[in-house]
């Protein structure tokens, strides 16, 4: 699991290596430029003789990564063009004793203090100009060639972070570069998994260059990145003597009059996620849509004119779903009075491993004790407005700092955590909070999070526990969405899109 680091814990963790493990740091130096070399080599196609490669440097340490590339890039037969952005004294430390290399090797190194247009046409540009420490609107010149470099046909490699993003939060303000590859050191940072950041950065590839497990021992925020390896253990595994009953039991209890589409989604999540049997808790007026809809799933019926689920029938509805594995609460329920009394009932009384969604947890947000005094395990899953509500803060303040209200409110609630969105965040009852790297700006549509509800409570009726659940439900549901997109595009996709594609997301984790 990689954990995640702000510019301030990356500077913390380059001082410990440097000062107290004694590692120089030009050594670290060189292994960054070594690494930003390795996926030039992907974007120039593994043929870097004769290809013109432009080098955007700034005065610190980021350009000195620069430095070091391009002294690779030239050994390997690649025609570089090295631009400086500041001034020649400017530049210091480690950084500086590549460029005295470079100049060493008769390399041209031209520094600039005004914008000039580039005569060359490349074939690649490298951004080295500025690092995850910047913070602020770009100035001057930077805001010149960040311009010109986007508006170049070529791929575009970004050093650490793309220039104009904010490494700690993802923000921006103003021009970007637009990178197909960022090279990001020793450790994932947070702008580039939070949006709009996210949205510049293409692929992340992280870097080792060679720091030691003992430095990032010392300096961990508890904050995380799930990776495929990771989720690949998580996922059930299926023996060929297997039945139905062995994958679990979920009691879907959801839909009304007008939301019966997300009572199928999540239903059906159920089944794709794995689990053996899904079952449909449903007003009886509205069953004949559900058996039109599902063949797989198995229906519950209950009596009720008027579309939703009533608190009449509760006695009957516990038994039912004290006989499953886990229970997913709340798609598509509607907020009818007797709806709202049946489920705070529901959370006194029952003590199954629950995925609390959509109008149970607006039902909740007036009676918080309900989550709190829950006496199973619980993975909560809402968006921000649904969290808003939940915890009386604007969606603005949300989103400003969505990690620690995570993290907070998981802790309070003493309950799993899931904020949906762009990444989607997990927190811990003891703290931690995972960062999920898949999904995409797509799934961004109607039915999706019921698509979640499905997937998780399948998971944990397979045996995973809330927890292993939700990383698990999140980072496949988001990389289903991924392979939607690849075939759908964003703009057209839907739910049942991503709901299509969970069997191949799950197959595409355990191959990979």
């Amino acid at each position: 699991m990689k954990p995640i680091v702000t510019a301030k814990q990356m500077s913390d963790i380059d001082a410990y290596c440097i000062e107290q493990l004694k590692i120089p740091g030009v050594v670290l130096m060189e292994n960054a430029g070594i690494g930003v070399v390795n996926q030039a080599l992907v974007l120039l196609e593994n043929n870097p003789v004769g290809k013109q490669v432009l080098i955007l440097c700034g005065p610190g340490n980021n350009g000195g990564d620069g430095f070091v590339a391009a002294r690779h890039l030239i050994n390997q037969g690649a025609q570089v063009y090295t631009l400086v952005l500041s001034p020649r004294e400017k530049i210091k430390g480690d950084a500086l004793i590549n460029l005295e290399i470079l100049e060493k090797m008769d390399h041209l190194v031209r520094f600039l203090d005004t914008y000039v247009q580039p005569i060359v046409k490349p074939d690649l540009i490298i951004d080295a100009m500025l690092g995850t420490g910047v913070k602020g609107t770009l100035r001057g010149i930077f805001i010149e060639y960040v311009e010109w470099a986007n508006h170049q046909p070529c791929k575009t490699l970004a050093v650490d972070i793309p220039t104009g993003v904010n490494g700690d939060d993802g923000s921006i303000n103003g021009p970007v570069i637009r990178a197909d590859i960022t090279t990001t050191m020793a450790l994932p940072k947070p702008g580039l998994l939070f949006s709009p950041g996210r949205e510049f950065a293409g692929k992340i590839e992280t870097i080792d260059i060679s720091m030691p497990q003992k430095a990032f021992d010392n300096n961990i925020s508890k904050v995380w990145m799930p990776e495929q390896k990771e989720i690949k253990a998580l996922l059930p595994s299926r023996p060929l003597d297997a039945y139905k009953n062995k994958f679990g039991t979920v009691a879907v209890v959801a839909g009304s009059r007008g939301f019966t589409g997300a009572a199928c989604l999540s239903s059906m999540a159920v089944l794709k996620s794995g689990s053996g049997l899904s079952y449909l808790c449903a007003p009886a007026s509205l069953n004949v849509i559900y058996e039109s809809q599902m063949a797989e799933v198995i229906t519950w019926p209950f009596d009720n004119d008027n579309g939703y689920l009533s608190i009449k029938d509760i006695e009957k509805i516990k038994e039912k779903i004290n006989e499953q594995s886990a229970v997913a609460l709340g798609p598509g329920l509607g907020q009818a009075q007797e709806t709202r009394e049946l489920v705070l009932q529901l959370l006194k009384d029952i003590d199954k491993s629950m995925v609390l969604d959509a109008d149970g947890l607006n039902i909740c947000a007036n009676h918080p004790e309900s989550i709190i005094n829950y006496r199973g395990e619980m993975v909560l899953t809402p968006h921000p407005g649904e969290f808003s509500r939940l915890t009386g803060l604007s969606i603005k303040e949300i989103q400003s700092d969505r990690i620690e209200w995570v993290r907070k409110y998981s802790k309070k609630w003493n309950q799993i955590l899931v904020l949906k969105g762009g990444p989607t965040l997990v927190g811990t009852p003891e703290g931690d909070v995972y960062i999920n790297p898949t999904g995409n700006a797509g799934m961004a549509t109607a039915g999706s999070g019921d698509v979640l509800t499905g997937i998780i409570s399948g998971f944990i009726s397979q045996g995973l526990g809330t927890y292993k659940a939700a990383l698990a439900g999140v980072y496949i549901h988001g990389l289903a969405g991924d392979l939607a997109k690849d075939d759908k595009g964003e703009a057209g996709m839907t739910a049942m899109d991503i709901l299509n594609n969970l069997p191949k997301a799950m197959e595409k984790v355990k191959n990979g």
